[in-house]
């Protein structure tokens, strides 16, 4: 599997997990939790795509590490200020996942994702 499609799918699984943390770290949540972990999955594909996209043109791990942290904070950090100007402060539930979201996919794509095939030729 590409290194762009294997971060997609771990992105949105990832995803998921990080919209459910939020019934854990803010359960005043739940009635919203629906569409928090739409916008959480989606955040991790679009980490995902992201960070797949550079690992096909790196091959180094701290290449990729550093930039699946950079991307998944990015990422997550309008979502925590749109809460902030709403008057609620959930700025570490909402930086933390994302960044372990991008760690994680980050070190992934690197370490299991495979290398983009050469075009076939005719």
């Amino acid at each position: 599997m590409s290194k762009t499609v294997f971060g997609m799918l771990l992105g949105g699984v990832l995803g998921i997990l990080d919209g459910l943390s939020a019934l854990l770290s803010a359960p005043e949540t739940a009635p919203g939790i629906g569409g928090i972990v739409l916008g959480s999955t989606f955040k991790g594909i679009i980490a995902g795509l992201l960070i797949g996209l550079i690992a096909r043109k790196s091959h180094s791990l701290a290449v990729g590490i550093i930039s699946g942290l950079a991307i998944g904070l990015a990422l997550a950090l309008p979502i925590a200020m749109m809460n902030a100007a709403g008057g609620h402060n959930y700025y570490w539930q909402i930086m933390l996942p994302g960044g372990v979201l991008g760690l994680i996919v980050g070190y992934a794509t690197q370490r299991y994702g495979s290398p983009a095939r050469p075009a076939a030729r005719s």
